[in-house]
């Protein structure tokens, strides 16, 4: 278990990858749930912090329910692929899909600190496509040689689950193109593993010369714990504008008080909403899927409810759209 002396490496290897032990630890029998009968080719992976936030004896925990294998996923629907965004078209060199005018994403790694069932990347190549070792020059090469580029994205994977050595080298080689203005940081991880933004950490964000912009992801105000928000005061402090994506997801949050909870929250922890995106239609997930038209309703809801600063765009990705559509 998870002790407060645990350094984020502990609090990663001890995660969950058993259902069978993680049903255990929230009280559920497994013949209860609609698992699928063999172990899937994504692995269940659940941090300890974040289980601890689910409710005993609840099948239907909104967080839970984004994490556990369902036999749904094994159901074709059509219109489902594996690649939904059209990344591996958009795929420039090794490690970078440049998709969007002026603004590049690096595939910095395939790890994550938690496999969630609706990820639009579970079948992604990382093996292939990964950015590693000589790849990095190749990469800030392609930066370089265009004046347009003015953001990185560091995506993956999660690039949290880099050592800080590597992630400082990566974000400083960056930082120092001329051009170059913000470094933009896809993930997860301080949401599910606080525990990673260690002091190390921090202050690598505080020399780093470009602007840095955290977009986290959160669905459902539950995550967002008391040890998410002091991670989010220390981010802030050391200058991170930190941002919230979230996924529309059928029986976790298309509910309309829910998601103006989720919007007041993460304003409370300092962090902007940003998108809420339809899902990504990836084989496997298509259980998950909330109707263009419900989802245009929510949206009203929010925009009847909160202010407009803490109504996340609507949008929906596209493959080959030069940029998110934006559905009301």
């Amino acid at each position: 278990m998870n002790t407060p002396s645990a350094t984020w490496q502990q609090a990663l290897a001890d995660a969950f990858d058993s259902v069978a032990d993680l049903c255990a630890y929230l009280q559920l029998s497994p013949a209860d749930l609609n698992l699928p009968e063999h172990a899937s080719a994504f692995p269940l992976r659940v941090p300890r912090d974040f289980a601890a936030r689910m409710q005993a004896g609840n099948p239907d925990d909104p967080l839970l329910r984004q994490v556990l294998p369902d036999l749904a996923e094994l159901n074709d629907y059509p219109g489902y692929n594996d690649d939904p965004v059209g990344d591996l078209q958009a795929v420039a060199q090794t490690g970078v899909i440049h998709k969007y005018h002026g603004r590049i994403l690096l595939i910095a790694t395939g790890a994550c600190a938690v496999h969630c069932r609706y990820c639009f990347r579970r079948n992604f190549p990382y093996a292939e496509l990964q950015l590693s070792g000589q790849k990095v020059d190749s990469a800030v090469a392609y930066v370089e040689q265009r004046q347009e580029i003015s953001e990185v994205i560091l995506s993956g994977g999660d690039p949290l689950l880099l050592s800080d050595t590597k992630l400082e080298q990566l974000m400083r080689r960056f930082a120092e193109i001329s051009h170059i203005k913000r470094i933009r940081i896809h993930t997860r991880t301080p949401v599910v593993l606080p525990q990673r933004i260690t002091g190390e950490l921090l202050k690598a964000f505080s020399k780093l010369s470009a602007q840095l912009v955290m977009v986290l992801h959160a669905n459902h105000a539950q995550e967002l714990s008391d040890s998410v928000k002091h991670i989010c005061s220390e981010l802030r402090h050391c200058g991170v504008t930190l941002l919230n994506q979230s996924v529309l997801l059928k029986g976790i949050n298309d509910d309309g008080e829910r998601l103006c909870e989720l919007s007041e929250r993460l304003f409370s922890f300092n962090i902007l909403p940003y998108y809420l995106h339809l899902l990504d239609r990836a084989s496997g997930v298509g259980h998950f899927e909330v109707s263009e038209a419900k989802a245009r309703a929510l949206h009203q809801h929010l925009q009847r409810h909160l202010p407009g600063y803490l109504v996340p765009k609507l949008v929906m990705e596209q493959a080959g759209a030069a940029y998110k559509i934006p559905i009301c």
